[in-house]
């Protein structure tokens, strides 16, 4: 990444942070900034959420560590993201029709995680995500040993936890992501 393209990438960060206030509430951009700077992985891991359409925002800090939290905001899962299925073990058990990758190893490659339930409810508080697609969430186990995977979406005003193949991929389905700084 230039010096250019950082610096752009970092405009645009603050200028949707300025925007969307109560989002984070108690934090300030030179707080930010300064965890941005010494941290060049996660500004190309920023850059690459913008990239895919995820429109990145902080959303607060965790309780626990103090890390920064940036969620994927956009108001649809992130268009750059869609058509996955879950995670390698759901592509390597398609025979044909395969899509072109999965969720979990595209958020690894970007070095960030998958929304949790929780997080993906906590994002739903600040906003309305997801009334016309839908994003894949981290999955327990359990769940996923028996060959199924989580997804959300919004609906009739209300937050929906659903279930699929993990095999399974659509057009409108993709995956938001948080990213710790």
């Amino acid at each position: 990444m230039s010096g250019k393209q950082r610096e752009a990438l970092l405009d645009t960060l603050k200028a949707r942070f300025e925007k969307n206030k109560t989002r984070h509430a108690g934090l300030e951009w030179s707080q930010v900034q300064a965890r941005l700077e010494a941290s060049p992985e996660k500004v190309r891991s920023l850059a690459e959420m913008e990239a895919t359409g995820g429109e990145p925002d902080v959303v607060g800090r965790d309780v626990g560590t103090g890390e920064i939290l940036f969620f994927d905001c956009s108001a649809e899962s992130p268009a750059g993201r869609r058509s996955l299925c879950f995670d390698r073990a759901a592509l390597d058990g398609r025979k044909e029709n395969k899509p072109k990758g999965c969720a979990t190893e595209l958020a690894a490659a970007m070095g960030i995680e998958i929304l949790t339930e929780e997080q993906y409810r906590f994002l739903q508080t600040l906003g309305h995500f997801d009334l016309k697609t839908s994003s894949w969430i981290a999955t327990p186990p359990a769940i996923r040993k028996l060959g199924g995977a989580l997804f959300c979406d919004r609906r009739y005003d209300q937050v929906f936890v659903y279930h699929n193949g993990a095999e399974s991929y659509y057009a409108a389905r993709g995956f938001r992501g948080v990213l710790r700084v």
